[in-house]
């Protein structure tokens, strides 16, 4: 096989193949004994017949359609891999001779990944949310375990958020009962919204006694007119927090005096805000570098990214005991209104990674072996196997995964790059240092990148 690579505008390539005469025998070989398999011939078993006798029975050209339906794209797939070629979509197919004998040839026209030049990607800065806890937090927290050991206590005053009141509700719509809002001895806390508002705006300054009767908006856009509620207030109660002393302590966690306690829950905080300003700092480099890239995206990309957001989205409601189709039945969407609701987001992370192969290419970033291996290693990880098993089961004869895995690598490696020249401060102009935001659980912002980049080149085999 001779295989060329020529540049057409608009970031397509046109590759040209040419497969002689006694290669592609080989192919309508193979073509034949298909056919066999297929075509019953008297005196034969099935996928017996020898070739002479098949191409008698059923005409040379049978079987050299069937050859190029099954071979053009082989042959088109390893020019691609020979030639690094970085397409994107599927290829127009165009056999220019061999369809009846001789040397086949065809042209394939395919739109491959641009690749982008941009500036200022070292030069980056990032508010991000402080990652120290206040003592306020501290205290927020101090309160929460406080009031996991409350006691209710009944109170004449009026209820205000927070207190505990014990109602009879009847909910109605157009006269009729509503299930579920009809409940006698009702325990509802004043505050936590938890059926629609307009419930706690009228609890909020109610006494034990009172008669409640009003409106409220249906939750439901699709339905019309509003819900009708009476309530009467039979008991309001407020929550009697214990004293913060190390009595407490001891008996509501493990340590034995405040001031572990609070080391314990300022802990915990600054774990979680450091978490968040992690994400943060990830999801404004990716829109940053995302902003730097000024060429117009291929439609095929957004569309890979879409597509490959929709299946993660199936995935994870699959996990869950979900259908797709319930998903759109729950959110009041079409699967084409869920799509085009992704296509943003696609088209930025579509950017971010043109931005990202451009620092790669500009700054020389390649992933070494080592950077490999441990990209393996965290597949291998995933499906629970060693890294030698998922190398010899998946990678050892194939090479366009080989190629993903070794991208996958280089893209982590440049986004660290990227990563440590970002200039990050808190809301407060305070300058952060990346270090101290990192834990065990590792940022990022970037979907998978396969495949490699394009180059022209012209290859024998």
């Amino acid at each position: 096989m001779k295989s060329t690579v020529e540049a057409l505008d608009g970031n397509r390539v046109k590759v040209l193949v040419d497969i002689e005469p006694e290669e592609f025998d080989q192919k309508l070989d193979e073509a034949f004994h298909k056919l066999a398999k297929q075509v019953r011939l008297p005196g034969f078993r099935p996928g017996k017949a020898p070739r002479r006798v098949l191409e008698a029975r059923l005409g040379h050209q049978a079987a050299r359609g069937e050859a190029l339906s099954d071979a053009i794209p082989e042959y088109y797939s390893k020019a691609v891999i020979d030639h690094d070629v970085d397409v994107i979509a599927s290829p127009e197919i165009d056999i220019t001779s061999g369809t009846e004998e001789g040397l086949v040839s065809f042209a394939a026209v395919v739109e491959v990944r641009p690749s982008v030049t941009i500036t200022g990607y070292d030069q980056l800065q990032v508010e991000v949310p402080s990652p120290e806890p206040t003592d306020e937090e501290i205290r927020e927290q101090l309160d929460v375990l406080r009031k996991q050991f409350g006691e209710l206590a009944t109170v004449s005053r009026p209820a205000i958020d927070g207190d505990q009141v014990t109602i009879d509700i009847y909910g109605s719509y157009n006269g009729e009962e509503v299930e579920g809002l009809t409940v006698d001895d009702y325990a509802y806390e004043v505050g936590q919204g938890a059926v629609v508002p307009e419930i706690d705006e009228q609890l909020r300054g109610s006494k034990a006694g009172d008669i409640l009767e009003f409106n409220a908006e249906h939750p439901d856009a699709d339905s019309d007119g509003f819900l009708r509620f009476r309530i009467l207030v039979k008991e309001v109660k407020e929550t009697v927090l214990p004293d913060c002393d190390e009595q407490f302590v001891q008996e509501a966690s493990e340590f034995d005096t405040i001031e572990e306690l609070r080391v314990d829950i300022a802990g915990n905080i600054a774990q979680a805000k450091k978490a968040n300003a992690l994400a943060s700092l990830s999801r404004q480099v990716g829109e940053h570098l995302a902003e730097l890239v000024s060429d117009e995206v291929p439609e095929a990309l957004v569309e890979a990214e879409v597509q490959h957001r929709l299946r993660a989205l199936q995935m994870r409601l699959k996990s869950q005991g979900m259908s797709l189709e319930d998903y759109l039945a729950v959110i009041h969407q079409t699967s084409e209104e869920l799509a085009e609701a992704m296509r943003e987001p696609a088209l930025q992370e579509a950017k971010t990674d043109l931005a990202l192969r451009a620092v790669a290419l500009a700054e020389s970033i390649q992933a070494t072996e080592q950077d490999v291996d441990r990209e393996l290693a965290a597949l291998a990880a995933q499906v629970g196997q060693t890294t030698e098993d998922l190398k010899a089961a998946v990678f050892e004869n194939d090479e366009t995964r080989l190629k993903a895995v070794r991208l996958d690598a280089q893209m982590r490696k440049t986004r660290e790059w990227v990563l440590d020249r970002v200039e990050i401060t808190d809301t407060d102009g305070n300058p952060i240092a990346r270090s101290s935001l990192e834990s065990d659980q590792e940022s990022d912002f970037l979907l998978e990148t396969p495949e490699p980049q394009p180059k022209r080149a012209t290859s024998e085999s």
